[in-house]
């Protein structure tokens, strides 16, 4: 059964979650045919310019992606004290790059109101704006109705571009959050797209990696592209707006699991264990678990115990799925 985005998204409970949208009937709309040999792959640049675009104008960062043949992962991060910083001008200037103001907004903007009624009338939509800016199923939206349209367009055809409405998974602490993050970088590996961690295009890891640069369209150019959501490692307290580990732990333990991962490179995985699961306390099989098998095993949210818990009270759900399997990996 389809459940509402209220009961999936709780900031209350945590930033970060794990979206994920698939093409159609799960064709390759995004890559290439093998069927009929037409290639699609260009559109997978346009997934990655609209997201950076995107994350511009929201108040949300991107933590991880990855852009597949027929689906594409993102991991998000959604900046609540930074959406409370935005003036009211800013939120406008920001909506407006997407879609035209009313003109009631237009007048409060050229300062052309004149009753109290039209203030307050003005500032609500605004507001309702502000709220839209920290919203995943707005960044969402514009995403996919953006890149939806353009392949219509392309196609020459009308319909459906993706499958219903995107899966959202709440990440509720640091080691579902980093775990997640190397399932989705590592998808190309998996898919056998791929054979290492800095060939994986259309990656978090390999932008990271390389510093990616990415081509605005012309009616985006004037927001600049956005960082991904960093790695700030020993200086987390003075700056927690980061991902609280090194970016090079992260790509270490990375590598590590990619070849894993890959039943060809057995041979060639080396004997030294990544820093950062000591860091975090994790066996190797329970990583590896996690990494490899996050998109099907679990479901909804991921966390501790107690922390699953709370994020179904304040969701209103009853259960908590794959509950053993989360207490097995990370208790």
């Amino acid at each position: 059964m389809t459940q509402s985005r209220q009961s999936q998204i709780s900031l209350i409970d945590t930033p970060y979650y794990h979206c994920i949208s698939r093409c159609v009937r799960r064709a390759f709309l995004c890559g290439e045919d093998k069927f009929t040999g037409q290639s699609f792959s260009h559109r997978r640049q346009w997934v990655a310019d609209r997201m950076h675009f995107l994350a511009a104008l929201f108040n949300i960062d991107i933590c991880a992606y990855a852009i597949m043949s027929n689906h594409y992962h993102l991991v998000l991060h959604a900046d609540e004290l930074e959406n409370q910083k935005l003036s009211n001008e800013e939120v406008c200037r920001r909506w407006c790059q997407l879609y035209s103001a009313p003109p009631l907004v237009d007048k409060w903007m050229n300062q052309q109101l004149n009753t109290q009624a039209e203030q307050e009338a003005a500032l609500e939509i605004i507001t309702n704006w502000r709220r839209r800016l920290l919203d995943i199923s707005w960044f969402m939206r514009c995403l996919n109705e953006n890149i939806a349209r353009k392949a219509n367009k392309e196609d020459r055809c009308k319909g459906r571009f993706w499958e219903g409405r995107f899966k959202s998974q709440a990440l509720l602490d640091e080691e579902a959050l980093l775990a997640c993050m190397a399932y989705v970088d590592l998808n190309p590996v998996r898919a056998k797209m791929a054979d290492s961690v800095d060939k994986s295009e259309y990656t978090s890891s390999y932008e990271r990696i390389h510093g990616v640069t990415v081509i605005n369209d012309n009616n985006e150019d004037s927001f600049s592209k956005k960082p991904l959501l960093g790695f700030v490692g020993d200086e987390y307290q003075s700056n927690p707006k980061g991902i609280a580990y090194s970016l090079i732990d992260y790509l270490e333990l990375l590598d590590w699991t990619g070849r894993i991962l890959r039943n060809d490179k057995r041979g060639a995985i080396c004997a030294q264990r990544p820093k950062l699961l000591s860091t975090l306390d994790l066996a190797d099989k329970c990583w590896l678990e996690l990494a490899n098998g996050f998109g099907t095993n679990y479901q909804g949210a991921v966390g501790s115990l107690e922390e699953l818990a709370m994020f179904a009270n304040h969701t209103g759900k009853r259960w908590i799925a794959r509950k053993n399997e989360l207490r097995r990996n990370l208790q």
